[in-house]
């Protein structure tokens, strides 16, 4: 449980210009650790405005803002046409009464203001509508252009005032885009924010392309590519497109993942016959193998602090996840449940380690603790694969098939809790989604 107790200073990027003075005495608290926690009911009304063009990206703002906390499932955005008070100026308190009238716990008062053509400043205050304090104050420089992270940003600066966690919203997710029939489907690289919203294609053509996964800087994509039917590792720079192939693979069973540092990458390589964990150096392209049991080992996942791997294994007669030192030494079995386990992902908090497990024809999502206990399965169903952490380790993306749907493969999102549950917009079927470290 996080009480607001005092001011939750933090670093907002290139973007931020100035956070204001804010109350040390504020009372609103969340538990994000309940499983059927009651929603923070939040007011954010549209961003104050001079100018016609102010005021239709204040309305966007707000409207991505609100989008993006009730998505969250820790808070419920209050529909605008309920708010009893017409802000006319965010340097005042709000009349805190008409608020508590209609349920809020917490209010956003904002307001966009133009510098220049290229310029304008967004700004907010987070307010306790039930102590009457403000919580929270931030003033962003930015371009017109740029409203979305804006909005993202500041998505992330509440969501850190009110849970004493991180956020995750200005993130962005790459994942494959599908279309055609499953006997001669395409499948591109694409990219889009955490929302759904702007994607993009990476790659032109129709290779196919499989397991792309973000860097620690998230400007980096390794990903596996069958061009001319021969598997080929490629890193690709995202700001710049500029691609480079690390080298051609022959019998890999998954893509790499890069380590914490992003110097090295681990990955999964069949040799004579069996299939091994090994270590690239990006510097010297050097490999090293980890793993040297006659088994099937793969999908490796290094800790965030560098110093454990966890993988899949089917050495004890079925796929189970397994836990070594970052050297290959000292392995063990961490799952023991019904069932055959696999795509182990260790989490960016570095406290659960998230999994898929088969059992009777079905797939789950589920978490455990790195030693393997306190398992829990957060979903089910035909066929949910692929999990991936947001930045702050409260949520998993995930690809779901549901047989006979006509939607085919697509992407959705689930919480620690497990109670919230919902599908994630692309512009057609989608499949192994990655997300990225919070954006620079």
């Amino acid at each position: 449980m996080t009480r607001i107790t005092r001011i939750l200073p933090m670093l907002l990027g290139w973007l931020l210009l100035l956070t204001f003075s804010t109350s040390a005495h504020a009372q609103l608290e969340i538990d994000i650790t309940k499983g059927n926690l009651d929603p923070v009911q939040i007011a954010v009304p549209d961003f104050l405005a001079t100018t016609q063009a102010e005021r239709e990206l204040g309305e966007k703002v707000s409207a991505v803002i609100r989008a993006d906390l009730e998505r969250s499932g820790l808070f419920k955005a209050l529909d605008p046409a309920s708010f009893l008070e017409t802000q006319t100026n965010i340097d005042y308190k709000p009349t805190f009464a008409d608020w508590r009238v209609i349920k809020a716990d917490a209010l956003v008062s904002g307001r966009i203001k133009t510098e220049s053509d290229s310029r304008v400043l967004v700004e907010f205050r987070l307010w306790d509508v039930f102590a009457g304090q403000q919580l929270k104050g931030v003033r962003f420089a930015t371009t017109p252009d740029n409203w979305r992270r804006t909005a993202h940003k500041a998505s992330d600066a509440i969501y850190e005032a009110l849970t004493g966690e991180s956020g995750y919203f200005d993130s962005r997710i790459v994942f494959i885009d599908e279309k055609g029939p499953k006997i001669n489907r395409t499948k591109r690289l694409a990219i889009m924010d955490q929302d759904g919203d702007s994607p993009v294609y990476l790659l032109g053509g129709s290779d196919l392309v499989l397991t792309p996964r973000f860097s620690p800087n998230s400007q980096t994509i390794v990903y596996m590519s069958y061009e001319n039917d021969n598997p080929h590792i490629y890193l690709l720079d995202i700001e710049t497109g500029r691609r480079e192939l690390l080298g051609d693979f022959p019998g890999m069973t998954f893509a790499p993942r890069f380590s914490p540092k992003g110097d090295k990458l681990i990955l999964s390589m069949a040799r004579r016959g069996n299939s091994d964990i090994y270590l690239m150096d990006l510097r010297t392209r050097s490999t090293t193998r980890l793993t040297t049991d006659p088994a099937i080992d793969v999908s490796a996942s290094f800790a965030p602090d560098g110093r454990k791997i966890v993988f899949n294994s089917d050495r004890g007669s079925s796929p189970q996840i397994y836990q070594m030192d970052a050297d290959g030494k000292n392995v063990k079995r961490i799952s023991f449940g019904k069932g055959r386990y696999s795509a182990p992902v260790w989490s960016p908090r570095g406290d659960k380690i998230a999994f898929v497990r088969s059992q009777k024809g079905k797939f789950g999502i589920g978490v455990m603790d790195v030693d393997g206990k306190n398992e829990r399965m957060l979903t089910e169903s035909y066929l949910d694969e692929s999990p991936t952490w947001s930045p702050n380790g409260r949520v998993i993306l995930f690809s779901r098939d549901n047989r006979g749907s006509k939607n085919g493969s697509e992407v959705w999102s689930v919480d620690l809790t497990g109670q919230n549950l919902r599908r994630v917009e692309t512009p057609g079927q989608a499949s192994d989604p990655a997300w990225s470290p919070l954006l620079p």
